[in-house]
């Protein structure tokens, strides 16, 4: 991957890493899936590999993640899900026929067709998307406590009270700015 291009945020939950490869969307916007070779790339380290991307799928792509986003954000608030979302998912879920996969090893991977490769892989994020907002996965939907982030995750810690998207970038920078308001306030503290 190119080193222009900021890294990816991976999680554990395809759908809201999907949603964060858009980031800090109350501050300085961060879009990491530039262009239909970047989509490429992030379906690749996602486990849904394809061989190109047009221009047109990359704007398909975008509409589900800021549906995948919203309606994660609406399921966090415990607010009504947005109907322009739910449809975007579901059309993007219907239409993706990827098929699981059983590997020698016990895990499951995804078999994406080879003329609609792009459309399973986001009918694959969608199918995710549906399952943690419809709370089929044991975990919560929560929102990145960052005022610039305001990320949708998905909590599965034990005590479900996570905090933070991703606790080496907002989490640290939330401590790092509390330490040094505390170190302006206490000059005498820090030494």
């Amino acid at each position: 991957m190119s080193a222009r291009f900021p890294d990816f945020r991976l999680g554990k939950v395809l759908a809201t890493s999907f949603t964060g490869t858009r980031s800090e969307r109350r501050g300085d916007t961060v879009e990491r899936i530039p262009t239909p070779n970047r989509l490429v790339d992030w379906l690749a380290v996602s486990g849904l590999a394809v061989e190109s991307c047009t221009a047109a799928q990359l704007e398909r792509a975008w509409e589900l993640r800021e549906a995948i986003h919203a309606a994660a954000t609406a399921a966090a608030s415990r607010a009504p899900l947005p109907a322009s979302a739910v449809q975007v998912i579901n059309d993007c879920s219907t239409q993706g026929r990827a098929a699981a996969v059983l590997t020698p090893e016990g895990n499951r991977e995804w078999r994406l067709g080879p003329a609609s490769s792009v459309e399973d892989a986001l009918g694959v994020v969608a199918a995710d998307a549906i399952s943690i907002v419809a709370g089929e996965r044991d975990g919560r939907l929560a929102l990145c406590a960052s005022p610039t982030c305001q990320a949708a995750f998905f909590d599965t810690s034990q005590s479900r009270t996570r905090r933070w998207c991703d606790m080496n970038t907002c989490g640290n920078r939330q401590k790092k700015a509390r330490f040094n308001a505390h170190k302006h306030e206490n000059p005498g503290s820090a030494k």
